[in-house]
């Protein structure tokens, strides 16, 4: 695994809710979903990763900016209308997802279902796919997560042989491998999480 460089802080590090251009900021970056790293003029500013060969524009987007693209939309949509900032540094996407589960607004086996076929996507375009409707649903309950790790994630996916690392680390997180046992919930009302995701804004 190789760490991403980056120069500074990371946006969503820096990021104040509470400033005047924090939804002009979030708008931009939100016109960058379905296009290329780039692409997006008004993103260009918010980019902090170092791209190595930068002269090589022939070819495809390097995955480090391929990844800071992709956490950057995520974390618009996340942050939308959020009052607090919505990256949290330890709260990785296992244990976001392990809250979001647990937090009776959608039905544990729809969410179960969101997170297997995220987490057994077969390219970083299928993954960052189903990664936006669970962010969807993260961002109904307010939950956080954290952004520096969700983007070296990223970042790794491009590389297959590092998926079952990826993987491993999501499950762990997510069902509580560790040994510590969830408390018992209440029932949760029967509302898919794929509907759900879908009637939000």
């Amino acid at each position: 695994m190789t760490t991403l460089e980056h120069r500074g802080r990371w946006f969503w590090e820096s990021f104040d809710p509470t400033s005047r251009s924090a939804g002009a900021d979030l708008a931009a970056i939100r016109k960058g979903a379905n296009k290329a790293p780039g692409d997006v003029p008004g993103m260009w500013q918010h980019y902090r990763v170092v791209v190595p060969n930068p002269s090589q524009q022939n070819l495809e987007p390097h995955p480090a900016l391929s990844a800071e693209h992709a956490t950057l939309v995520i974390f618009s949509l996340h942050q939308q209308s959020q009052n607090t900032r919505m990256h949290k540094s330890g709260m990785t996407l296992g244990k976001a997802l392990h809250q979001l589960k647990k937090a009776d607004k959608f039905s544990e086996d729809a969410v179960d279902r969101r997170v297997n076929r995220m987490a057994t996507a077969g390219d970083v375009t299928e993954l960052i796919e189903h990664l936006r409707h669970l962010i969807s649903q993260l961002r109904t309950v307010a939950q956080p997560l954290d952004y520096n790790q969700l983007v070296q994630d990223l970042h790794d996916w491009h590389r297959p042989e590092q998926r079952p690392r990826i993987r491993r680390a999501w499950g762990s997180q997510y069902y509580l491998w560790s040994g510590a046992k969830a408390t018992s919930d209440s029932d949760a009302p029967e509302q898919d999480a794929d509907g759900a995701a879908d009637s939000n804004p």
